[in-house]
């Protein structure tokens, strides 16, 4: 029986902020060494013989980065349900059941965080097998990390008794909430405890047969979003309102502490949930005296401090047990103990109405991406890049002309009746209200320069006559 990945990436990465933000969160960076970002790390996993092509379940903002990265994995034919609101993790489950039900009830579905980093594919291969079986017996199965400390950031699972004909797989005797240290302490000394590492593996029929039973409300919205979806290129859009109405419930409250079904697959792969900066140190690469860095970074006499910048060089001086992290547009320094309270700050900033709170600089769109350099008084400075073979929106706006020069690559533009072919250090001028076009024809990538100039830059101004991709 074919497995089914099913990857949840619907997650905004709040506390893993400047780097980590709504427009861009966490799944789609590259945090744990190498060049591959979580998504394809997770995607990667479960490629192969036995493995059905993924079904990833995200933000309907996020359905083009999606693809993306899915595209520069040399993953094909993945199925994306689009999420129109977050409504947690039960209702992304239950479409995604709801998805495979249509074509096989008792399809295997292996759900999957799009965050979480894991050392030891083989070894977590070997324990999925032992799942996999549990999942045909009717089982819904999770994987429980054995500690290597008392962690008391993660939920932990007392496992009961090995089950009959399932070897390697225990009953489930308990979940446990996030404990506090004296309570971690005891749980780890006493050797029945596991972590809960929020994967799990049943079938498609058992998903929603528990689901129906425990939490009704899900199910029964869920249904209704699923039968107002619609098909859009390569994704499903769930129907907006009826997704929308969904209990906002994660899977684990509203089965798996409920369920009679639960059982445990006790492992050890090397598992980490990147849910904070403090997590993203302790897997880490450390020098002796325990500083951990990305990019260019200088630190003197620092120790336990991790320090990440994505440009500009930052140096450290008598840190101690510190993140420093710089993007191109905010600094975050918190003592590494405390990086819990980045979603507090980050929620402060929003209701405060700062923009870095949410975006960042640069923009991803389906055809590539645009980054703001300079802004002042009537002008606005842009890098744009398009992709091979893609192009913008056919659109005009009333407050603003632009000015396009081509930095690499090759463009035609549409400008009114006009279509115009620029190469390298060619430029064309788009006056206020016409018609326009911009797109790459070529097999390598576009990038030019914008200049616009008029008394209102936002991009709001925007006016879409035509859309490949369907936006608004």
């Amino acid at each position: 029986m074919t497995v089914v990945p099913v990857i949840l990436s619907g997650g905004s990465g709040s506390r893993l902020w400047p780097l980590s933000r709504e427009g861009y969160p966490k799944q789609f960076w590259p945090l744990v060494g190498g060049a591959r970002t979580m998504l394809q790390e997770t995607a990667s996993r479960a490629v192969g013989p036995g493995f059905a092509p993924p079904v990833v379940v995200c933000n309907e903002a996020h359905r083009f980065l999606v693809a993306e990265q899915l595209r520069e994995a040399k993953i094909a034919d993945a199925r994306i349900l689009l999420e129109p609101a977050a409504r947690n993790s039960a209702p992304a489950v239950a479409a995604a059941a709801l998805l495979l039900r249509q074509t096989d009830p008792d399809a295997v579905l292996w759900l999957m965080a799009a965050d979480h980093a894991i050392a030891d594919v083989p070894v977590l291969h070997a324990a999925l097998e032992s799942a996999v079986a549990a999942a045909r017996a009717g089982r819904i199965v999770t994987f429980g990390m054995r500690p290597t400390k008392a962690e008391t950031g993660y939920g932990y699972i007392e496992r009961g008794g090995e089950l009959p004909g399932l070897p390697r797989v225990h009953a489930v005797a308990r979940f446990i909430e996030k404990p506090d240290a004296a309570t971690a302490e005891t749980l780890v000394a006493g050797g029945r405890h596991l972590w809960n590492s929020g994967m799990f593996v049943a079938t498609a029929a058992t998903l929603l047969d528990e689901l129906a039973r425990f939490a009704p409300a899900v199910v029964e919205t869920v249904e209704r979003a699923m039968a107002a979806a619609q098909r859009d290129l390569d994704f499903v859009r769930l129907g907006e309102a009826e997704f929308a109405a969904a209990p906002a419930i994660s899977i684990d409250y509203a089965v798996m502490e409920k369920t009679e079904r639960a059982a445990v697959v006790p492992t050890s792969i090397g598992w980490a949930d990147i849910g904070s900066w403090a997590a993203l140190w302790e897997a880490a690469e450390r020098d002796g005296a325990g500083n951990a860095t990305t990019g260019p970074a200088e630190l003197l006499d620092c120790r336990g401090c991790y320090v990440r910048s994505e440009g500009i060089l930052t140096a450290a001086i008598g840190l101690k047990d510190t993140v420093v992290v710089t993007t191109d547009d905010a600094v975050l320094v918190v003592p590494r103990d405390r990086a819990q309270d980045v979603k507090a700050l980050v929620e402060r900033m929003r209701d405060a109405g700062r923009p870095e709170a949410k975006g960042h600089r640069r923009v991803y769109r389906p055809w590539g991406h645009y980054e703001g350099l300079i802004q002042g008084e009537r002008f606005q400075v842009k890098k744009i890049q398009v992709l091979p073979r893609q192009k913008l929106s056919l659109q005009k706006h009333f407050h603003r002309a632009e000015h396009w020069v081509v930095v690499n690559g090759t463009a035609i533009v549409e400008r009114d009746d006009e279509r115009i072919l620029l190469r390298e250090n060619e430029s064309v001028y788009l006056p206020l209200g016409c018609v326009h076009r911009l797109e790459n024809p070529g097999m390598i990538t576009l990038n030019l320069i914008e200049v616009q100039a008029g008394a209102y830059l936002g991009e709001d101004d925007i006016v879409r006559i035509e859309d490949t991709y369907g936006r608004a």
